[in-house]
């Protein structure tokens, strides 16, 4: 297991670099400049703000430049804000982007697992019927329709909520960004977990612990849980980072300050640091993700070994 993970972090390491210097040669081959704007200054100026961020020098020194940054844990300053660094924006807006889709995933794996449960015990019920309609729902309807129609009903008709802004992670303005991810998360999980369970119980080995006269709820919860979990672990990986980092309908319908709002604005404004920071941030946290998920199933399923 050691072994395994340490080759994964080691393999990391090409993966990120190939990444970083693709986004920084297609930033970098786009016409047009961080400074260039409807106001145009003076050729003086634009030559010292240049030969600040090193932009006068070759295309190849201002990539070593930056990858000598990186390996100091500074993910540069930001062309665009100024007396801003990357790492100062990351900081204030990753804690509001954890909150939301580290809350939300939460909430939904409890959810769409227990959902999942009881939709494939009672396959072809009520239960089972509604839960395939909050997948399907939630997978057809995309979330810039169903963000808006959530303001609608709970903040202007009923006017129990606020209809977006964030007070300093107060609880009433996280409840329908919450509630969105949540909901779109649910109707991905709750298929998986049922359609997965449901193979799971026409197994031998279900068969045998119900031939012993186990009831329903051991055999489920002993033996049928964990090996239905497998495909239901392989989506938290790509689940938690859309939640967190690709959520960025919900973050501009909500009007929350997340990292969404900074990889439009830096995409946007052509900040170059502010992106690459970003796709370095979105690279960790997927490749550690991933190995969390890769380690966990040999917890879930003993036949698995690295």
């Amino acid at each position: 297991m050691w072994s395994y993970t340490l080759r994964r972090v080691l393999a990391a390491i090409p993966t990120m670099l190939v990444v970083i210097t693709v986004c920084y040669l297609l930033l970098h081959a786009t016409p047009g400049g961080p400074f260039d704007s409807e106001r145009k200054v003076s050729a003086a100026v634009l030559a010292n703000l240049q030969a600040k961020y090193h932009l006068d020098l070759p295309m190849w020194q201002q990539y070593l430049l930056y990858l000598k940054s990186l390996l100091h844990g500074d993910l540069g300053a930001s062309f665009r804000y100024a007396d801003w660094s990357v790492n100062d924006l990351v900081a204030s807006a990753l804690p509001v982007s954890a909150t939301i889709g580290g809350g939300s995933l939460l909430l939904s794996v409890f959810i769409g697992v227990a959902l999942g449960i009881v939709a494939a015990l009672r396959q072809n019920s009520v239960a089972d019927h509604l839960v395939m309609l909050i997948g399907n729902v939630g997978s057809a309807v995309p979330s810039f329709v169903l963000g808006p129609v959530l303001i609608i009903v709970f903040a202007i008709l009923f006017k129990w909520l606020p209809a977006g802004g964030w007070n300093d992670f107060e609880p009433r303005y996280m409840v329908l960004p919450m509630a969105l991810l949540t909901f779109i998360n649910v109707s991905t999980i709750g298929r998986v977990m049922r359609g997965s369970l449901i193979e799971v119980m026409h197994s031998n080995f279900i068969r045998t612990a119900r031939a012993k006269g186990l009831p329903t709820r051991v055999v489920v919860l002993r033996h049928a849980l964990k090996p239905a979990l497998l495909p239901v672990v392989s989506l938290l990986g790509p689940l938690a980072i859309s939640s967190i980092t690709s959520a960025l309908v919900t973050e501009t319908v909500f009007s929350l300050p997340g990292l969404g709002k900074l990889i439009v604005n830096g995409a946007g404004n052509r900040d170059y640091t502010l992106v690459l920071g970003l796709v370095v941030l979105i690279t960790v946290l997927t490749v550690a993700l991933n190995l969390l998920v890769d380690l966990a199933y040999a917890w879930l399923d003993p036949k698995i070994r690295y």
